[in-house]
């Protein structure tokens, strides 16, 4: 008499690392950072070809001009921290002399430049930050143009699956905006529906806007004593930005374009035809604009970026506390208690994540 074979017995399976950072802008760098300075093995996924997310420092010759966040405030002292550390070349807003207004009756001066307060700059773009917070990290620890298509959670573990590959930690963070994760990546109903319909209408920072940057030979506006800057009901643009360098030096003005949603990306001849108008002849000859269109950014928006407008969600409560037993983390500027929208804030959010890990499995 033969006997039926036994089964083999059933595996546990085991982490690759301890944590999974899925998006490598400022915050999941920071927050790999600091899971790694306390003895954490990370793996950090990233969708774009690039780090730094939100920040994005575009190069034209030897210049490069910022299409994502600009600005960092004295009061935000995790970015200053790391500016100062990395010794990045920084420098202050250029504020001195009159913004200009625009309705559909004309264009006005005003007197003082009522639309821009000190605050910083990195002389080369604020994508420096992040390949600054890049090069603190063991090499091998980020790994481009994988985006996360799928996260489950079994056997107190968490499985990640990329196009190329699956790794598992004993936990994640989600340095995504929140709607971006609910809308691209597949939790297999995992997430409490609440939360879910959370995350799914929560605005992204810089999602539904369109950024454009003129860039010229010089920054002819103060010859004129104007501040670059400017308020307009008329558009393409709604507010004006001197963007240029130290000492003026690349001479740039940079605006923000917010449309309604459908509205097409404005176009190049649009954007000048609006800066000649505001500033004046010499504005119609730029070098170049730089535009970009953060809503058709697949990366950063969901296909609704436009339609989510509830910005008192960031910071809600419900992104403080991880989910799923401490396994899932939330870690993006739209989920800061502080600076939520600014490079500060994703930071901060990064800092809170990483704590929460530490903190749980010490």
């Amino acid at each position: 008499m033969t006997s039926e074979p036994s089964a083999a017995p059933e595996t546990t399976p085991t982490a690759d690392v301890d944590v999974v950072v899925v998006g490598a802008g400022v915050s999941g760098l920071h927050a790999a950072g600091r899971l790694i300075a306390e003895g954490r093995s990370v793996s950090v996924l990233e969708a774009r070809d690039r780090v730094g997310g939100r920040l994005l420092s575009r190069a034209v010759g030897e210049h490069r001009f910022d299409l994502g966040a600009s600005w960092f405030w004295g009061n935000e002292p995790l970015v200053n921290d790391i500016v100062s550390t990395e010794q990045l070349a920084a420098f202050g807003q250029h504020l001195a002399g009159d913004a200009m207004f625009q309705t559909d009756e004309g264009v006005q001066r005003m007197q003082g430049n009522q639309l821009d307060v000190p605050s910083g700059r990195i002389a080369t773009g604020t994508q420096s930050i992040a390949e600054a917070l890049l090069n603190r990290l063991p090499e091998g620890t980020v790994t481009l143009d994988a985006p996360v298509a799928a996260i489950s959670f079994d056997h107190g573990l968490v499985q990640m699956r990329t196009a190329q590959t699956t790794i598992t930690a004993a936990a994640v963070v989600i340095a995504l905006p929140p709607a971006l994760a609910a809308a691209a990546i597949d939790f297999g109903g995992t997430l409490p529906d609440q939360f879910e319909r959370l995350c799914s209408i929560t605005p992204v920072w810089m999602g539904g806007t369109v950024k454009v940057v003129a860039h010229y030979d010089r920054p002819f506006w103060r010859d004129a004593g104007l501040a670059g800057s400017g308020f307009s009901y008329v558009g393409p643009l709604g507010e004006l930005h001197d963007m240029s360098g130290p000492n003026g030096s690349p001479a740039a003005i940079f605006g923000f374009a917010r449309l309604k949603p459908g509205e097409p990306t404005p176009t190049a001849a649009a954007v000048v035809t609006q800066l000649t108008d505001l500033f004046g002849p010499e504005a119609a000859n730029p070098i170049n604009v730089l535009i970009q269109d953060w809503r058709t950014e697949p990366f950063t928006s969901p296909a609704n970026v436009s339609e989510l407008t509830s910005y008192q969600l960031f910071g809600h409560d419900a992104y403080q506390r991880p989910l799923l037993d401490g396994r899932l983390h939330w870690c993006s500027t739209e989920t800061a208690t502080f600076a939520a929208g600014h490079i500060e804030g994703a930071l901060q959010a990064a800092e809170r994540a990483a704590l929460a890990i530490t903190s749980s499995q010490d």
